[in-house]
């Protein structure tokens, strides 16, 4: 599991490029928080604005999410857990006054720019 990226994945980089083509600037792999151990893919630290592209496996999306056969019953612990902890951030920044927006890592990197870039510029 160390060769799985943290950060830089290719969904996040698409989307990177496109909102900094757009003339935004943001940290990368940021805590939008200093108390809060999350790490969010891109944080607008002025507009308060969070974004998470979440791989389609490890946070188990609806659509392409396929549970392993093998040592399924820690598999599926760990992509509730993850599912939870995603919850408890979305509500522990959304309590500070931060705008929370989770993605796919199958969405059209485009559409997430537009989207992004809407909250950011609002």
């Amino acid at each position: 599991m160390q060769g799985n990226r943290s950060r830089d994945t290719a969904p996040e980089l698409a989307v990177r490029r496109l909102v900094h083509a757009m003339g935004l600037r943001y940290r990368v792999s940021a805590r939008p928080l200093p108390n809060l151990r999350r790490t969010a893919d891109l944080v607008f630290t002025r507009r308060r604005v969070a974004v998470f592209i979440d791989g389609c496996f490890w946070h188990g999306c609806p659509e392409h999410h396929r549970q392993p056969s093998a040592n399924a019953g820690y598999w599926s612990a760990k992509i509730e857990r993850n599912r939870a902890r995603d919850a408890a951030t979305d509500a522990t920044l959304a309590d500070a006054g931060w705008t929370v927006l989770r993605f796919w890592a199958h969405q059209p990197p485009t559409e997430v720019a537009a989207a992004v870039g809407a909250a950011v510029t609002d």
